[in-house]
């Protein structure tokens, strides 16, 4: 394989985000090793994906923050919440409050979408009378204009 089928690949891609097997590893380090430029390249590259990924990054939440926080502090006092034996403490838990509006906004979009969708039937039942009733309106005009048209000759 040439070296630029080797970069069109998407090997070094999959490399660098840690998704390729083994095989492919092996063969990006032998790469790496024996071509200065490659190397370079892939340093490159790896500067360029991580500038990426923090451009389109997102900061999580605070309390999501503080969690993590609290959590790696535990870890690194050596403390899991997962051994064996411990017990278990509503102290060492984090109350953490969901703000969820989905179904708050159903519940009040409800009754404004049932009144507007009603309104539009009333509208339509009042607009269908009134444009019958002056298309009646609009014939008996017609009909007295041509009766006196007939009583003035």
């Amino acid at each position: 394989m040439s070296k630029q089928e080797f970069i069109e690949s998407g090997i070094l891609e999959s490399h660098l985000m840690g998704l390729a097997n083994e095989e492919e590893q092996q063969l990006v380090a032998e790469m790496m090793l024996s071509d200065r430029k490659m190397s370079e390249y892939v340093n490159e590259l790896e500067v360029d994906i991580k500038s990426y990924f923090a451009e389109g990054s997102v900061p999580p939440p605070d309390a999501v923050r503080e969690i993590i926080l609290l959590r790696s502090i535990r870890e690194k006092k050596g403390r899991s919440s997962y051994d064996v034996g411990e017990t278990v403490d509503a102290k060492q838990f984090l109350d953490v409050e969901v703000n969820d509006t989905h179904i708050k906004v159903h519940k009040f979009w409800r009754p404004a979408f049932i009144a507007v969708f009603i309104l539009s039937k009333i509208f339509l039942i009042a607009g269908l009378y009134f444009y019958f009733k002056s298309v009646a309106q609009q014939e008996e005009i017609e009909k007295i204009k041509t009766e006196m048209q007939v009583n003035n000759k």
